[in-house]
């Protein structure tokens, strides 16, 4: 098993891999990006990422050089080389090699990145007694600027929440609009359970509408659990019975306190854990 990198249509390991310095993703976050689980060789729901992969970049006006049958191929391809069962697939494009100014029409042909390796959001004796998390000071990006719908490189905004509650001793964050409703974690949709009544934040409220997210909504309905997509506040967050975030990295993590409230008795809660071993159930079906 080995980190297996595709670039531009040459395989690299770890150590070959390189991207010029006038690359815009590198010097303006100029691109989008999917991440993408495998489970026993097997990836999760490949057709709707690689959808995403591609609404993204032609919201931004960037042409992927391939068709979307053709990275398909080329992701399988990939991760059957890497020889790794359980991997995580990052597929990066940027707008290309240009020159130092913003100006996209100096920059002739998009870069096309696969990496295929593991990760690991959180140690496992964290995820077994659920996550201690904080609320950001800093806000969720304004949707009216870029659509929450584009997986862009450009996650600054993500990475100071993130950094907020490293600094708090916290292991996650939540991130809020800016008037103060809850939209979602430095890189999970949030979801809670209040009543028997699953709730999350809509799609259209200025979040990414994950991959995971729709899975566990679909694997809700089929357990006849109540659904709510509705706006959400911090006191909702507070009095709930329990809550968990959702991503393809993260997968289903258990909530166990949020700003030093405690979410429930136990980790994770008896629904959350429900949905968890459905989701675990679903990836290797």
């Amino acid at each position: 098993m080995a980190t297996t990198i595709w670039i531009d249509g040459q395989y690299y390991d770890r150590d070959t891999a390189k991207v010029s310095v006038f690359d815009h993703g590198l010097l303006y976050g100029d691109g989008v990006f999917e991440g993408i689980r495998a489970y026993d060789g097997k990836i999760f729901r490949l057709r709707e990422h690689l959808e995403r992969l591609y609404d993204s970049a032609k919201s931004i006006a960037l042409t992927i050089p391939m068709t979307i049958d053709e990275m398909t191929a080329m992701t399988e391809e990939a991760l059957r080389r890497s020889e790794i069962g359980n991997a995580y697939l990052r597929h990066i494009v940027t707008r290309g090699v240009g020159d130092l100014g913003l100006d996209p029409r100096n920059c002739p042909k998009p870069t096309v990145v696969l990496i295929v390796d593991t990760i690991k959001l959180f140690k496992s004796d964290v995820v077994s007694r659920g996550l201690t998390v904080v609320t950001a000071g800093t806000p969720i990006p304004n949707r009216e600027a870029l659509s929450p719908r584009v997986k862009s490189l450009n996650y600054l905004a993500h990475i100071m929440a993130k950094l907020e509650g490293i600094n708090a001793g916290a292991d996650e964050v939540i991130m809020l609009e800016a008037g103060g409703t809850v939209a979602e974690g430095s890189g999970q949709n949030l979801f809670i359970i209040k009543k028997g009544v699953l709730k999350t934040t809509p799609a259209w409220a200025g979040i990414l509408q994950g991959v995971t997210r729709d899975a566990v909504l679909e694997l809700a309905h089929a357990m006849a659990m109540p659904v709510q997509e509705t706006m959400l506040n911090r006191y909702d967050i507070y009095t709930a019975d329990e809550a968990f975030f959702t991503g393809t990295a993260s997968e289903l993590v258990a909530i166990r306190t949020v700003d030093n409230r405690q979410i429930g008795t136990t980790w994770p809660g008896t629904d959350t854990k429900r949905l968890q071993e459905a989701f675990a159930a679903l990836v290797r079906a």
